[in-house]
């Protein structure tokens, strides 16, 4: 497998979520990137497997069906990559339409404390059109756009240096499932529950350890070792906290589109040699060898 361009993407999303690109080509993309098997890991959603799966059979790819969940923990909110997930099992449905209505509730909320804050109007019709007239798709990442779009800020992130962080004008919490909820729903549904991006998260290593102790006691399997963007001394200790926990190690690009250069569909650091891949649950070594 080249250094460069692993053949395993198990992090991305699609216009399903926050993505940019449909799940067809979401996958074309992939495919022609080189990838062979990848996860479509929408934001509490599933709604583009189906999509997906099919695009990349004729592409002669893997798609493992996936989503990362929107969790609290501590206080604080956590993503869990759910893969190889069944779409279709009932508390995973359930659950996921709970959560829909709360982020369609949220965006309602974001929508007027922004217009009180930046004095722009029609801030819900606008994001909601860029959510493909979902509702339940809104995110903050669709207001950060549309804040871009408007000119009141000169990037996403002041986006939400400004308005839409934690503790800022706009911010509006969610009701997300709690940590240990958030794997039981994965794990209930067939699927491997999997801590993303830890390293990506406001907090001491100390409190990033706490975060793992409390996966991995919780019944979590895996975590994310290498992601885009993440930083080599980064990777190392990632790998070093999956192997002692007894977690297998994942990796992804958290691809979003190509309106973001910087991170690509394969391309992201490689696991530590130390690390257990998650992906052979689901290929053989053999079929490894072969990407």
């Amino acid at each position: 497998m080249a250094s460069t361009m692993p053949a395993v993407d198990l992090h991305t999303h699609s216009f399903c979520s926050d993505g940019a690109l449909s799940p067809t080509d979401l996958v074309l993309r992939a495919s022609a990137s080189g990838v062979k098997v990848l996860a479509l890991t929408d934001h509490d959603s599933v709604a583009g497997v189906p999509e997906a799966s099919a695009v990349a059979a004729s592409q002669g790819m893997r798609l493992l069906p996936g989503l990362e969940l929107s969790t609290l923990w501590n206080g604080g909110s956590v993503h869990i990559v759910g893969l190889g997930v069944d779409i279709a099992h009932q508390a995973l449905v359930d659950g996921l339409a709970l959560q829909a209505v709360a982020r369609g509730e949220r965006a309602k909320a974001i929508a007027m404390k922004l217009e009180e804050k930046s004095r722009l109007s029609g801030a819900y019709e606008a994001v909601l059109a860029l959510a493909g007239n979902e509702p339940d798709r809104i995110s903050r990442t669709h207001f950060a756009q549309w804040l871009v779009a408007e000119d009141k800020v000169g990037s996403m992130q002041a986006a939400f240096d400004k308005y839409l962080g934690s503790g800022k004008p706009a911010d509006v919490p969610m009701p997300w499932v709690a940590l240990p909820e958030a794997i039981a729903l994965i794990r209930n549904a067939g699927g491997t529950a999997v801590l993303a991006h830890p390293g990506r998260y406001p907090l001491s290593r100390t409190k990033m350890r706490a975060l793992i102790t409390a996966f991995a006691a919780e019944g979590g399997e895996a975590m994310e070792v290498a992601t885009a963007t993440e930083k080599p001394d980064m990777v190392r200790y990632l790998g070093q906290l999956s192997v002692q926990y007894g977690l297998e190690a994942s990796q992804g690009s958290d691809f979003h589109g190509p309106h973001i250069p910087w991170i690509q569909l394969g391309r992201f650091p490689v696991l530590p040699a130390e690390c257990r891949p998650v992906w052979r649950r689901w290929v053989s070594l053999e079929e490894e060898e072969a990407v």
